[in-house]
């Protein structure tokens, strides 16, 4: 029985399988629809004997579908600290914490995350595989874009303080202190624009005008650090035997992984 419902749960191979991830991800899809009906105010009082009926079925699918998994996996405790097992709980736990913390319920908006089986339902490997490049150029990429980050941060500080020594001494002036300054240099920047901050003097226009042209220019570096980086991810080849991927061992007469499937 252990075995079976371990077949039916977490392979997607079988008939069974298939049929019960899709019925999940129905679910899943139903319980958002709910939780967006209920942040309406009108629709939470006029269906709410409807909305209570559908959100308790649906919590006690989560609660069984999670509570199988624990018992049917051969290692639960590592089923649990997955990202999948993190992400069954936190979607099956929200309905229990509304008892104490009634906002708590709109957490179960991250079910969406379990949309992610839909890859493994319809075989739908080869977007994983685009997804783990991406994580890892990101994560390749990561010390640079924190360097320009640091960059930008410094830069935004001496433009704000700039405004803010031109336009703070003028009078009915919106640059009243240094925070405010530098806010309305990261809005101008980053080319966001909300207009709730406006230079008044000659200078002080001039300077934003300055910050506006300079956003342009650097605003794209964090994406071509990713591209980049991306681009030589996926020119990547087997290294000393290994896939470049998974990191698995492959024959040198290896065409693709026999563990991940990458194409060496």
């Amino acid at each position: 029985m252990k075995e079976k419902l371990y077949n039916i749960i977490f392979e997607a191979d079988t008939p069974e399988g298939k049929a019960y991830d899709v019925a999940l991800i129905i679910i899943i899809f139903i319980s958002i629809i709910v939780a967006f009906t209920e942040s309406v105010p009108t629709l939470a009082y006029q269906y709410k004997f409807a909305l209570e009926i559908i959100e308790g079925i649906l919590t006690v699918v989560f609660t069984f579908d999670y509570c199988a998994r624990l018992y049917c996996s051969p290692k639960p405790r590592n089923y649990a600290l997955s990202f999948f097992g993190i992400i069954d709980f936190i979607s099956t736990i929200p309905p229990y914490l509304s008892i104490i913390f009634p906002s708590a319920r709109y957490m179960i908006l991250l079910r969406s995350f379990r949309f992610i089986r839909i890859f493994r339902v319809f075989k739908l490997f080869s977007f994983l595989n685009e997804g783990y490049l991406l994580l890892q150029s990101l994560r390749r990429s990561m010390r640079k874009i924190m360097v320009y980050f640091m960059f930008v941060l410094i830069m935004v500080t001496c433009l704000g303080t700039l405004m803010y020594l031109v336009e703070g001494s003028e009078p009915n002036t919106q640059f009243s202190d240094l925070g405010t300054s530098v806010y309305y240099a990261i809005v101008t920047m980053t080319t966001v624009g909300y207009g709730d901050i406006t230079p008044i003097t000659a200078l002080g226009r001039l300077l934003s005008a300055f910050v506006m042209l300079l956003g342009y220019t650097i605003i794209a570096i964090p994406t071509g650090i990713v591209t980049a980086t991306f681009i030589d991810e996926t020119q990547r080849k087997s290294e000393r035997g290994k896939c470049p991927r998974c990191g698995n061992k492959v024959e040198p007469k290896d065409r693709y992984c026999r563990h991940c499937g990458e194409k060496l």
